[in-house]
């Protein structure tokens, strides 16, 4: 039987709670395949690694009869390539001796650690979440030149202002490009990753392979008289990749004709200060953005959630009216295909692999990146309610068209079943 190391960029919940540290469940389908293994319902022997912040060495455990290792990383300077984790990983390969590892993500030193710990190409296999090396080249996001430049107080004492930002996605993308090119297999979800890793590595196979959500998004299904009218939900804003100054932008061409609009954002929030304290730790980007709540007068529109969990995600998802993601660039974010699974009428701008995700008109909206004036004339399209021959208007026919599309490319049993053709093809 096969053996296989997995290397996560997080902590599963069940090791989380064997541990009784915090841990996330962004990644539900890993946690499935966990179960699987657990109740030795599959055809491998699995291992897991995982980061464990400031751990000293590498940490060897049993977690529901799967063998687990912690490993020390930085998680908050993953520009910081330590090669002391080569000898970690040398370790760990040793003890477990698998015949392949599956790194997800490339994102933090550890994917280059492993690969070159490994030395084994043929047998390395990484999941593609995004690409760094593209990401550094759009990060300012069309903002203003002023702001680009811009350092607040706390861009100074932590030096990281909008620029240092993207020099740290370039040094991350430098070691992305090493890893990628010491591997020789690799899973993606989107043209945009596929044609991305053959430009690094034309000699690594490309398996297309969709990922199963989290398992609260399965259930539920979002209808028009339920939501808040008039209401925008965007799941992330606290850096300029995101696009939420154009989500502003378009706000504030919609707010005269809909006076009762709101703009709901989930995530780590750069704008709420109630001190002066808390005001000097704003960063660049999120003094720029209060700058254009200001400039259009949108303060009693924008409201601001916070880090949401999975079932509060999913609420906030069938409250709103119309989930946007206007980021400059995507490989295939989970929250537009969370939002296709609920149903929720998704406008999304024509970046990276997007387009993979959301047929314009059938299942979703686009606009070209950066289009302010576009996405609000898609969200203003979604409040018609003129209805067809159907007797369904445009919001609910995408809603329709989105369900039906999600649950073909996110099926859990599907997606498993791929895993094992990609697993049994690595010879």
């Amino acid at each position: 039987m096969k053996r296989v190391l997995w290397i996560c960029n997080i902590m599963l919940p069940a090791i989380g709670q064997e541990l009784n540290l915090p841990y996330s469940n962004r990644e539900g389908w890993l946690s499935g395949i966990f179960e699987r293994v657990q109740k030795k319902e599959a055809p491998f022997v699995l291992g897991i690694c995982f980061p464990l912040g400031d751990a000293v060495g590498v940490k060897r455990l049993l977690v529901q009869n799967v063998t687990c290792y912690a490993f020390a990383e930085d998680l908050n300077r993953p520009e910081i390539y330590d090669a002391r984790m080569e000898g970690d990983f040398k370790r760990i390969i040793e003890d477990f001796e698998p015949d392949l590892i599956h790194i997800f993500g490339t994102e933090f030193p550890h994917t280059l650690a492993a690969v070159r710990a490994f030395n084994r190409p043929d047998k390395v296999l990484i999941g593609i979440q995004g690409l760094c090396s593209e990401i550094a080249k759009v990060y300012m996001a069309g903002l203003p030149e002023q702001v680009q430049k811009d350092i607040t107080f706390r861009d100074f004492i932590r030096r990281d202002s909008i620029r240092k930002q993207q020099e740290k996605f370039i040094r991350r993308g430098e070691n992305e490009i090493k890893a990628l090119k010491g591997c020789r297999n690799i899973t993606g979800r989107t043209r945009f990753d596929q044609e991305g890793t053959v430009k690094i590595n034309p000699d690594a196979r490309y398996y297309p392979m969709n990922e199963t959500m989290r398992s609260e998004f399965y259930t539920g299904k979002w209808t028009m008289e339920d939501c808040q009218e008039h209401s925008i939900f965007l799941g992330q804003g606290d850096y300029p990749l995101k696009g939420m100054h154009f989500a502003l932008e378009a706000l504030a061409l919609l707010t005269p004709k809909y006076p009762d609009i709101r703009l709901y954002v989930a995530g780590n929030s750069i704008l709420k200060y109630d001190t002066l304290k808390e005001k000097i730790k704003l960063p660049a980007y999120g003094k720029y953005l209060l700058s254009l709540i200001k400039k259009h007068r949108l303060e009693d529109k924008v409201i601001l959630l916070g880090k949401l969990n999975a079932q509060e995600m999913k609420q906030q998802f069938l409250n709103s009216s119309v989930f946007i993601c206007p980021s400059v660039l995507e490989n295939s974010p989970n929250t537009v295909a969370e939002a296709q699974l609920l149903g929720v009428p998704v406008i999304a701008s024509r970046a990276g692999g997007i387009p993979d995700m959301i047929t314009h008109g059938k299942d979703g909206l686009l606009f070209p990146i950066g289009d302010a004036a576009q996405m609000a004339k898609q969200i203003e399209s979604l409040w018609d309610r003129t209805k067809d021959e159907n007797g369904l208007c445009l919001a609910e026919r995408i809603s329709e068209g989105a369900r039906r599309r999600a649950r073909i490319a996110h099926d859990g049993e599907a997606n498993y079943l791929r895993l094992l053709e990609i697993y049994e093809a690595i010879e």
